[in-house]
């Protein structure tokens, strides 16, 4: 398992993530389970937001290991507000009430980082600024970053906020990739080309904040897996195949290898709530892909490399 630290901050971090967005539909005993084969395969951070099943999933995540001091020592804890019924909230109070809850979920004294889920379009951030400050002082919080936010928001965020936001969560898989294609593409009359993102990758190595790539196996906004998907990526599948034969590892090794292989130090955020799947995506941490076989799998995907 590959390590670094994110900037700014003590976290020495894992560049694979265990994601609890579903472990509602496991057993304690299964997510205890799963929990441990994380730890055993090197994953020190684990993701979590209040939203994930109504607050369920940070509930079950401590009942499953029995959260105590000696095992929170070992894990680096993240998780996200903001998202409420219908819509965003960046209040003062929304966020303060948000980390109570999420803590006495968690049965944790602590969160090591907080993210704001999805921008709020009604965001003040002055307010955001007097919540941040209200929970690093109290030890609520250490740390504090972002979801799905592109640079200008996370700008004006910065502008008030005194505490350096160390991480943005997006989007981001072989299959999913406006971060990376309209550099490629710059300047052609081609779809490719246009500017989606607002050069989110770039702006975030800029500025010292650590790429979290969420939904790493799946095409489109939750539109399935492309893996195996020999219908609609026959090609893709088939360099993919070819190279988790060389690599001896299966093909969500190689899905993972490719963010992972980037030198923006990318966390790979895994969903899956199988053990073996978790096992086999993480022998992609340190997979060295070659820059012909990263090339090989984009334009497999689709992508033109003029």
């Amino acid at each position: 398992m590959k390590y670094f630290p994110i900037k700014n901050t003590n976290l020495n971090v894992s560049n694979i993530i265990m994601g609890n967005m579903r472990i509602t539909q496991l057993s304690l005993s299964e997510i205890e389970s799963l929990i441990l084969t994380a730890m055993d395969e090197g994953i020190n951070f684990f993701d979590h937001a209040d939203i994930y099943g109504g607050g369920k999933c940070e509930e079950l995540f401590a009942d499953a290991i029995q959260m105590n001091p000696s095992i929170r020592e070992k894990m680096i804890l993240q998780s996200k507000c903001g998202i409420r019924q219908g819509y965003f909230d960046f209040s003062k109070e929304h966020i303060i009430t948000s980390v109570d809850g999420i803590l006495k979920r968690l049965k944790t004294d602590y969160l090591d980082i907080l993210l704001l889920h999805r921008p709020d379009p009604l965001m003040e951030p002055e307010e955001v600024a007097e919540a941040f400050d209200e929970l690093h002082n109290s030890g609520k919080v250490k740390y504090f970053g972002v979801s799905n936010h592109n640079p200008a928001q996370i700008e004006l965020l910065q502008k008030y906020v005194s505490h350096k936001l160390v991480v943005n969560q997006l989007q981001l898989s072989i299959a999913h990739t406006p971060m990376i294609d309209s550099g490629i593409a710059l300047n052609m009359n081609v779809d490719q080309s246009i500017n989606r993102d607002s050069s989110i990758l770039e702006y975030c190595r800029l500025h010292d904040i650590t790429i979290q790539a969420w939904s790493p196996y799946q095409t489109g906004f939750f539109k399935g897996p492309f893996l195996g998907d020999t219908e609609n990526f026959p090609e893709l599948n088939e360099v993919i195949d070819k190279i988790a034969e060389k690599y001896e590892v299966t093909n969500t090794a190689i899905a993972t290898a490719w963010i992972t292989r980037h030198p923006a130090n990318i966390q790979v955020v895994l969903g899956t709530t199988n053990a073996g799947r978790l096992s086999d995506a993480c022998k992609g941490s340190e997979i060295p892909l070659t820059r012909d076989e990263w090339y090989q799998i984009y334009k497999a995907a689709g992508n033109i490399v003029p």
